[in-house]
């Protein structure tokens, strides 16, 4: 609350009569003094970015403001300059943190804006009025619900656009690059600004670029056969079939708008087949990103309807677009155009209600072996040491080109078992500074030990793999 206060005076006196330097002087003081009463901010991220984004209205809003206001309204230029600034100086930080740039923050606070100082007003009055009059209070708790929920509308509205944000690299050279082109900016900003026609380009600009997806060159690679879809820390993989605009997808990731963003991308349109290797959510909850404006044939499924949760978000979101679930079943081949699916896992016997442990149901993963184009790939969903074992027992003569990495690369492994595919290539669907220590450095340095060629998605964003003129197996990543 004091670090609120203090800025926010800062921003104020910065945008009032000779704001600048007051301005200034006061967000110094404030610094100082709040490093003084607590040290640890010096290394808190959340400090480093109040601080930015005071400063940036500090010395940037002003100037923009008035250049805006040549041909804007003043209180228009002015909504637009203040966090147009502010996301400007918090940039490299944002990136630093994130590995991203954002497109949508300006856009989003810009209409996020109007209701921060009534649901603050309201919720604080609401609070104290309640103890005396708790009906009154309960109005104005009523009305700062009801601002709050237009501040969670906007966020949610602006994370499902197309392009809420670019991936950037989070290394010195990147965040230099990046410092470099914000500095660039800030100075060049006013004379764009000052003029109605660049003025307006620079809006529509703003605008267009969070409404249209921006194409990364060379992506999706022509000719791909499998794509690993960067989803966070999660499963989403796409299979061509030789058809048009048709693939086969093995799970759905954490995120719909992550899965239905890779798919797009890859003017997927039909799927006719969906497999949900488990239900956990890492690999399910994503399953709208898929349906939303595909058609979409039948969903396989694990035989252990665990856990609960998720299988009941499967059963209604399937349920609500009319598309069948059913158990995948056992060695058996299916045919989709010029892929061939086979699940060699779980054994038609195994139970189908588990004690609920993350362990049980990882073991359920459904299993395949997908052939297309003369390249096998191992699609081994979560499945752990103990039931890669059973495999290995079970096809002990098994080789395949390319091999999905159970677990999102956990420590969790049957590495001789792994080992014994002899895969050429070996990719890891994982999330970036995720909580489980995925993947594990014995896992990478044990595949990349005998030859693969090891691809993370947290690394590497989506991965496809492709088969070149020559014939030769070779991976193109979207990063």
């Amino acid at each position: 609350m004091l670090r609120a206060a203090a800025m926010g005076t800062g921003a104020l006196l910065g945008l009032g009569v000779n704001g600048a330097d007051r301005g200034v002087r006061a967000l110094g003081v404030a610094t100082v003094v709040l490093l003084l009463v607590d040290p640890g901010l010096a290394s808190a991220f959340g400090f480093a970015l109040s601080v930015l984004a005071t400063a940036g209205i500090l010395l940037l809003a002003p100037t923009w403001r008035d250049a805006l206001a040549q041909w804007l309204p003043r209180p228009l230029a002015e909504a637009v300059a203040v966090p147009a600034a502010a996301q400007l100086a918090c940039t490299p930080v944002v990136a630093a943190i994130s590995g991203q740039v954002s497109l949508v923050a300006v856009v989003a606070n810009l209409l996020a804006a109007p209701a921060v100082g009534p649901a603050t007003v309201l919720g604080l009055l609401g609070g104290v009025v309640t103890l005396v009059i708790p009906p009154v209070g309960r109005v104005l708790g009523w009305g700062a619900g009801w601002c709050v929920a237009w501040i969670v509308e906007v966020a949610t509205r602006g994370a499902a656009l197309p392009t809420t944000a670019v991936s950037w690299g989070s290394g010195p050279l990147a965040l230099a690059a990046l410092t470099v082109m914000c500095l660039v900016a800030a100075a060049v900003a006013p004379h764009l600004l000052g003029r109605r026609s660049t003025g307006l380009g620079c809006c529509v600009l703003m605008v267009t670029a969070v409404l249209v997806r921006v194409p990364t060159p060379g992506w999706p690679p022509s000719g791909w056969l499998m794509v690993a879809c960067d989803v966070g820390q999660g499963d989403g993989l796409a299979l061509a079939t030789g058809r048009p605009h048709t693939a086969v997808v093995i799970d759905a990731g954490p995120d719909p708008r992550l899965m239905k963003r890779c798919l797009d991308g890859l003017g997927v349109t039909r799927v006719p087949l969906a497999v949900l290797t488990h239900f956990h959510a890492d690999h399910v909850d994503g399953l709208p990103g898929v349906l939303a404006g595909r058609r979409v044939g039948t969903i396989w499924v694990s035989r252990l309807r665990d856990p609960p949760d998720g299988v009941a978000l499967v059963r209604g979101v399937a349920d609500g677009a009319g598309v069948p679930v059913v158990e995948a079943p056992y060695a058996e081949t299916l045919r989709v155009g010029d892929l061939t699916l086979e699940p060699v896992w779980p054994l038609p016997d195994s139970p189908t209600v588990g004690p609920g442990d993350g362990s049980t149901a990882n073991n359920a993963s459904v299993v395949l072996l997908a052939r297309l184009d003369g390249v096998t790939f191992f699609l081994g969903g979560d499945i752990e040491p103990e039931g890669q074992a059973t495999l290995a027992a079970d096809l002990p003569s098994l080789h395949v080109d390319v091999l999905k990495v159970p677990h999102h690369g956990s420590r969790y492994q049957d590495l001789p078992f792994l080992e014994s595919l002899r895969s050429r290539l070996a990719v890891i669907s994982v999330g970036a500074d995720n909580d489980y220590g995925h993947p594990a450095p014995e896992t990478v340095s044990g595949l990349a030990a005998t030859g693969e060629h090891v691809l993370r998605t947290d690394h590497d964003g989506s991965i496809a793999v492709v088969m070149r003129g020559d014939g030769r197996l070779a991976a193109v990543t979207s990063r």
